[in-house]
C-alpha cells in the first residue's frame, strides 16, 4: 500500500534543510531501510511515527532476547527480527540503526553500526560525556555515515519557525531564556536561544540530579537563563519563553515538542508598562501534529518523531551527514552544558537558588 504523504509546510516555515535549500522536500519518499536496536518503550513509539515516512521501511529489531524481537517485530509489522545486534547490522537490508538502547551503551552500540558502514539516529542523550561523543563523531567521519543527534524536538515545525525568528532578529537579541522541564529539554532552549558560541560564565543549581529543582545561568553581557526541572507527575506549566530586546517568543505548552507558539513584539518599547500598560500585539501559530502518525499510548506529542525520520530520508538522500535542525557542534555543546548541570547538581543536593 502507498504510504500518504504530509502536505508540506507553508514556504516560511519549511524545515531548515528545505528552506536553504540544502535538501528537497520530495526527498523524504527517498529509500531507507531502517533498524531497530532495542524493544523498549521508546522504540516502539519511534517505529510507530516513523513507519509513516513515505521512503521508510522498518526493516529488522534486534535485542539480546531473540523472545522480545520476534514480539516486537509481530506487533508492529518488522521485516526480520534478530537476536544479536551484531546480524542485523550486518544485513544488506539495513541502511540506517536507530540506537533506542540506554545512555550507557550508546557509544559502544552507535560504534558497532558506525564501523559497519551504517548510519545511525541515536537517541538522546547522545552519550554519557563529551569526550566519548567526539570519538563517536571521529568514527562517522571516517566511515562517511551520519550519526545524527536524536534531540527529535528540534525538528517540531513550531520550534523550527521559533529559531528561524531568533536568527532574523526579530524579537532583537536574546537575554532571557526560561523554560520548564528536565535538564535536557531546557539546556537545549538555551543552545538554541543563545547559540553555540555562548557559554556560561556562571552556573547556580539546586536540588538533586534526577528530582525536581532548576539552574540559572548567566552569560556575558548581562543575558540569563532560567531552568526549572519538574518531577513526574506534574501539572507544571511547561513552557519555553525566549525573550529580546524588541520581543518575546513562547513556545506553549508542552515546551519541548510544542504545537503553537506566540509571538509579542510591541510597536515601540519593549516595555509594556511605558505605554499605558497596553499588551503587545500577539500573534500565534498552530502546528498540529501530523494525522497519518498514530500511536498507542504515546508520550506527550511523541508523533514528532515523523518530522526527524523525514528529515534524515531528505538529508541523507542529498548527501548530507548531519541534519542542520540539530548539528555536530550543537549536539557537543548541549551534552558540554547538560553533564555540566548534572555534575553540579550531583556535588550540590543541598544547594538552593
Amino acid at each position: 500500500m502507498k504510504k500518504k504523504v504530509a502536505p508540506p509546510p507553508a514556504a516560511a516555515f519549511m524545515p531548515i534543510d528545505v528552506r536553504l535549500g540544502l535538501t528537497r522536500a520530495e526527498d523524504v519518499a527517498h529509500r531507507l531501510g531502517w533498524g531497530i536496536m532495542g524493544t523498549g518503550e521508546i522504540c516502539r513509539q519511534f517505529v510507530c511515527a516513523s513507519r509513516e515516512v513515505a521512503g521508510a521501511t522498518m526493516a529488522g529489531v534486534a535485542s539480546r532476547s531473540a523472545d522480545n524481537a520476534q514480539a516486537f517485530a509481530a506487533e508492529h509489522g518488522l521485516h526480520r527480527a534478530y537476536d544479536t545486534y551484531a546480524d542485523m547490522i550486518a544485513s544488506p537490508d539495513i541502511d540506517v540503526v536507530y540506537v533506542g538502547t540506554p545512555e550507557t551503551v550508546h557509544k559502544e552500540h552507535c560504534l558497532m553500526a558506525i564501523e559497519a558502514g551504517k548510519h545511525v539516529l541515536c537517541e538522546k542523550a547522545l552519550a554519557t560525556s563529551v569526550s566519548d561523543a567526539l570519538e563517536m563523531y571521529a568514527a562517522a567521519e571516517r566511515q562517511n555515515v551520519m550519526l545524527q543527534d536524536g534531540v527529535w524536538s528540534r525538528f517540531f515545525p513550531a520550534m523550527e519557525h521559533a529559531r528561524h525568528l531568533i536568527q532574523e532578529g526579530a524579537i532583537g537579541d536574546v537575554v532571557m531564556v526560561q523554560a520548564d522541564f528536565d535538564a535536557l529539554y531546557t539546556s537545549q532552549a538555551v543552545t538554541m536561544a543563545y547559540g553555540v558560541e555562548a557559554k556560561p560564565i556562571d552556573i547556580k543549581v539546586s536540588g538533586m540530579a534526577g528530582g525536581p529543582g532548576g539552574a540559572i545561568l548567566e552569560f556575558e553581557k548581562n543575558r540569563f537563563a532560567v531552568l526549572t526541572f519538574i518531577a513526574y507527575p506534574s501539572e507544571f506549566a511547561e513552557t519555553f519563553e525566549i525573550t529580546g530586546t524588541k520581543g518575546r517568543i513562547t513556545l506553549e505548552q508542552p515546551g519541548h515538542c510544542p504545537t503553537a507558539l506566540t509571538v509579542r513584539i510591541p510597536p515601540v518599547t519593549p516595555s509594556r508598562y511605558m505605554g499605558g500598560n497596553t499588551p503587545s500585539p500577539l500573534q500565534r501559530f498552530e502546528y498540529p501534529l501530523p494525522d497519518l502518525v498514530g500511536i498507542a499510548r504515546p508520550f506527550v506529542n511523541q508523533q514528532g518523531f515523523y518530522y526527524m525520520t523525514e528529515a534524515i530520508h531528505r538529508c541523507l538522500a542529498s548527501g548530507l551527514r548531519q541534519c542542520p535542525q540539530f548539528d555536530r557542534t550543537e549536539s557537543l555543546h548541549l551534552l558540554e552544558l547538560f553533564h555540566t548541570i548534572t555534575t553540579l547538581r550531583k556535588r550540590n543536593p543541598d544547594l538552593d537558588l
